[in-house]
């Protein structure tokens, strides 16, 4: 059985976060194509839930973390079991400061 990708609420402020910084610096169609490469990386994550590396930043939780690269964002994410799903918690700007990697859900 596949599982469903389900966006938790960081992830989706992230991603508007994002739209809201590219459409003002560049431009609107910047910014989109942005955000869909960056939902589009997604997909296929459903058949292949283990398709992403173990986020190491991660590693103290309880949940195992994985996450997906595009461009300069992770996204990270990891499977909830008890609700068959995986959970994408965090779109993270990899040129940030990695501590702030630690404020994923």
């Amino acid at each position: 059985m596949e599982l469903e990708v389900y966006w938790l609420e960081l992830a989706e402020n992230k991603l508007e976060d994002i739209y809201s910084y590219y459409s003002i610096k560049a431009s609107k169609r910047v910014a989109e194509k942005l955000i869909n490469g960056i939902v589009d990386s997604t997909i296929g994550i459903e058949k292949q839930p283990e398709i992403g590396q173990v986020e190491t930043s991660l590693k103290h939780r309880e949940q195992e973390f994985r996450y997906l690269v595009f461009k300069n964002y992770k996204i990270v994410y990891w499977i909830n079991d008890d609700f068959k799903r995986i959970e994408i918690a965090n779109v993270f700007d990899t040129r940030q400061d990695p501590d702030k990697i630690n404020e994923t859900k």
